[in-house]
């Protein structure tokens, strides 16, 4: 689910169950009570905490928008500059200098986590400005180019109920078009620096802009809200808008859309670089310390992850070949990679067939939920092709959180763009990890937390949320699913996928692997498909660090899990536990483990 701190709701940043909304099964969801007593501390620190959240949507209004704040509805992010980074920089210091002002001895419970994570937060964005992410503002994976197409397509959070949501979105669009040119600048700019994407990258987002250059509006994404006009719209609305929106398209969009595509395919493209890795950057190694740090919160080196990803990988291929020989599959364990890739048995013929599976899987294991959970998130979610427009460049599958307000379900989206990489033996582990009890879970009970600040409300860390999500599949056998051993490999290849982005994530931004490298690694170690492998090397690719969470985030889970149930004994209360993880919303881990640790204290 996908990294600024509103960005688990573009994503993930980023989000009821039917079996889980029953009051049977659901408690009020609120997080650990504070004191009887606020301090004056306490008093500053929350006025302090919500100032910063409505500050912050200034350099975000894409985020204010997915989290109901319309006033931001007709704004786009600001356009690429030195002075909106001076801007930027100057409003993190000032937080930081408010921040050191509060005396943190006085506070306990939800002040005390909040104003760890907030100090935490503002040191690292300070030490992320020291590098120039600027110069590569976009990649086929991620880039608010792709959000916004997602807006005009009408079936994103962008709203198109009544008149002024329509001009709203022309609005939102001149803001789109002055950034689209900053973002070429940057690139640019990036050329001039050798900064730049790896040429099968830079390859890859050249489609995402051509698919918008179209000789007749009709055919545009961004007509599609005129072709659901509300039927309470008078005869002259909506020959206004109908007008509006094509001149915005045909004079303004589709320009914008071929003056990028053109400068990609005949400068930037033909000036990429062929490595691949953050390692031959500028500044790269310490560049690709700080995408550790980030996305893992823990102070690992890349070497040490490295060896722990070719360990997990070698214990998992000994779990695959005990199951290769329980279905009595003669032949080596690549044979039986081979006959799981190209076997039409693991296969649906149909998208439609593969989202109704997902469908089926939803009731299933919402029905057992409950069984190791004693609260669960009010908002639905629903299962959903990811759209046409992305689907050769997006993930196999994703989650993007419902809105607050319950107007709009969270949305677990499958990729149906190759069906091959899509296997029958994948449908239970996948559903868990973006769904229930994973990622729907997690984000849409964030959301619901009350009294929760709105900056951890709406705010995430890779490190928990994806953490979260593969502890979640190994409860499988737990809630009673993995029994067919297909279903029970898919959760190991599953578990390798995570393990070998372990390998190659540093391989290639720590270790000099090059693109092929990683392509055959996971074709080796796994029975992946050849475009879901490739798919998944270049994300490691433009997402430096991002793949080290999933791994290094369940370890750390099941850690303070096995720590509690060793030192509560009798006591310990496995749904008491889920809560505890939970209740609070996504910590940064080290802030994790001291909240477990202090509750597992006050159990004894």
């Amino acid at each position: 689910m996908k990294n600024f701190k509103l960005t688990m709701l573009v994503t993930c940043v980023i989000s009821a169950l039917s079996g889980c909304s029953s009051s049977n099964n659901t408690v009020q969801i609120t997080p650990n009570a504070p004191s009887a007593t606020t301090s004056l501390s306490a008093q500053q620190l929350n006025t302090l905490v919500e100032q910063y959240f409505v500050e912050s949507l200034q350099f975000n209004p894409l985020g204010g928008t997915f989290i109901g704040y319309n006033e931001y509805n007709n704004q786009f992010i600001n356009p690429i500059s030195e002075q909106q980074r001076n801007k930027m920089r100057a409003f993190t210091e000032a937080y930081q200098q408010r921040l050191v002002a509060i005396d943190s001895k006085q506070l306990t419970g939800q002040a005390l986590l909040s104003y760890q994570i907030l100090k935490r937060d503002l040191a690292l964005s300070v030490e992320g400005q020291g590098f120039p992410s600027y110069l590569i503002p976009i990649n086929q994976m991620s880039g608010a180019h792709n959000t916004f197409a997602g807006f005009g397509s009408a079936q994103s959070a962008q709203p198109f109920n009544n008149y002024q949501d329509y001009e709203n979105f022309i609005s939102r669009a001149d803001g789109f078009i002055t950034w689209l040119d900053s973002v070429e600048q940057a690139m640019q700019q990036g050329i001039q620096q050798r900064i730049v994407l790896p040429k099968p990258l830079a390859e890859k987002l050249l489609p995402q802009f051509k698919a918008h250059v179209v000789s007749d509006v009709k055919e545009s994404l961004f007509y599609s809200p005129i072709k659901q006009l509300p039927e309470q719209f008078t005869a002259q609305q909506k020959q206004q808008l109908t007008e509006q929106y094509s001149a915005l398209i045909m004079d303004r969009l589709v320009p914008a859309y071929k003056k990028m595509s053109d400068f990609l395919a005949n400068t930037y493209i033909p000036q990429s670089r062929d490595s691949v890795g953050y390692s031959d950057l500028p500044n790269g190694k310490a560049w690709y310390e700080y995408q550790i740090k980030k996305n893992t919160t823990l102070s690992l080196s890349a070497d040490e992850i490295h060896t722990i990803g070719l360990q997990e990988v070698s214990r998992i291929l000994s779990e695959m070949k005990a199951v290769k020989n329980n279905v009595g599959f003669e032949g080596s364990l690549a044979d039986f990679f081979t006959h799981l890739r190209e076997s039409d048995e693991f296969y649906y013929d149909t998208p439609e067939q593969l989202i109704a599976a997902y469908e089926a899987v939803k009731l299933k294991i919402d029905a057992r939920v409950p069984s190791l959970f004693n609260i669960a998130p009010k908002a639905d979610y629903i299962v959903k092709a990811v759209e046409d427009f992305r689907a050769e460049s997006a993930a196999g599958a994703s989650y993007q959180s419902p809105s607050p307000d319950g107007s709009r379900p969270g949305i677990f989206y499958i990729n149906t763009f190759n069906l091959k990489a899509q296997p029958k033996f994948l449908l239970e582990t996948l559903s868990i990890h973006e769904a229930a009890p994973g990622h729907h879970f997690q984000i849409a009970l964030q959301q619901e937390v009350e009294s929760l600040p709105l900056f951890r409300k709406f705010g995430g860390y890779t490190v928990f949320a994806e953490g979260w999500a593969l502890y979640a599949e190994s409860l499988g056998k737990e809630l009673g699913l993995f029994t067919d051993p297909y279903m029970w490999y898919g959760r190991l290849a599953d578990e390798q996928l995570r393990a070998m982005r372990l390998v190659l994530d540093t391989g290639f931004h720590a270790k000099g692997w090059t693109r092929q490298q990683g392509i055959d690694y996971m074709l080796e170690n796994s029975s992946m498909a050849l475009s879901d492998v490739t798919a998944e090397v270049e994300r490691y690719i433009a997402w430096p660090g991002q793949a080290l969470s999933y791994k290094l985030g369940q370890f750390k889970i099941q850690e303070l899990r096995d720590y509690s149930k060793k030192q509560l004994g009798k006591r310990f209360d496995i749904k008491e536990f889920h809560t505890q993880i939970l209740i609070d919303g996504a910590l940064p881990m080290p802030i994790l483990e001291a909240k477990i640790k202090r509750w597992v204290n006050s159990q004894r």
